[in-house]
């Protein structure tokens, strides 16, 4: 039997992990002296409340060795072979320590692919395994074919304010204030090696959808793949940002805790994957 295993970055609800039979490991979320399991006793909504409504910015910590260990040796135990689809590691220690839990396992049938994403776009690799699963493939062949298109996902996002770049670090607190005062709506994407970046800044939110818009025009997307937009808090871009392009999207889903803390809410964009 193969199985998938996620972690709790790819913003999965608990009622589609389980329509989907997938298993997922939690990352912890701590603000304001509370640690919260994201996707356990903590949901996206609330998540951006607290965000909102709080001076502390939240925290992201791994899942440990162990929380990984657990479900390597049931799946050793049964025999079966385990996909694990997990966060970026230029963004996390989350597959570094899904790789120590590998060694403590001492089992080859455990599969760990270092996504290069982050929420959506992990989504968009566990759809496509779960089809090739559906047709009788392999766990390898499964695997080598998600390492070859993990190269072809790609994240673009518009952002609604500065603010939560510069408290994660991104960005300065001088070019959050300047950019508050001009308006400036940042265009974010996560990189061919797994980073989040600002690769341009727009000023007003209708010219950076209209650079959206370009943007994604210029790519060649494959079209045998889901094509998803996502938003954060508040969908409104969001729906503007469909409204202006000519493919139609796979569905809308949010974006949870662990880059929805980096863009804070407004944020609207698209997941796809390019030829």
């Amino acid at each position: 039997m193969i199985r998938l295993l996620v972690d709790s970055s790819s913003d999965y609800t608990k009622t589609e992990l389980d329509e989907l039979k997938l298993e997922m490991v939690p990352l912890q979320i701590s603000v304001n002296d509370h640690h919260y399991l994201d996707g356990i006793d903590l949901d996206k909504d609330t998540f951006y409340d607290i965000l909102m409504n709080s001076k502390e910015f939240p925290k992201t910590s791994q899942p440990s060795p162990n929380n990984f260990l657990t479900i390597f040796e049931d799946a050793k135990k049964k025999g079966d072979e385990l996909i694990c689809i997990l966060l970026s590691s230029a963004l996390s220690g989350t597959y570094q320590s899904a790789k120590l839990a590998k060694t403590m396992c001492e089992y080859d049938g455990i599969h760990l692919i270092d996504s290069l994403s982050a929420t959506i776009g992990i989504r968009t690799l566990v759809n496509y395994a779960l089809k090739m699963i559906s047709e009788g493939k392999d766990a390898k062949t499964i695997t080598d074919r998600l390492e070859d298109i993990k190269g072809h996902l790609r994240i673009i996002a518009g952002v609604d304010t500065l603010e939560y770049l510069c408290k994660g670090g991104r960005v300065s607190k001088a070019a959050a204030t300047i950019g508050g005062l001009a308006n400036i709506k940042p265009i974010i994407a996560v990189s061919k090696e797994g980073k989040v970046e600002v690769i341009a800044k727009k000023r007003g939110t209708n010219k950076a959808l209209s650079f959206l818009k370009e943007k994604i025009e210029s790519y060649d997307i494959d079209k045998d793949f889901d094509i998803f937009t996502v938003y954060t808090y508040g969908e409104e871009n969001t729906i503007k940002l469909e409204e202006l392009l000519d493919i139609k999207p796979s569905g809308r889903i949010q974006i949870g805790p662990t880059i929805g803390a980096h863009v804070g809410p407004g944020a609207f964009g698209i997941v796809f994957v390019e030829r």
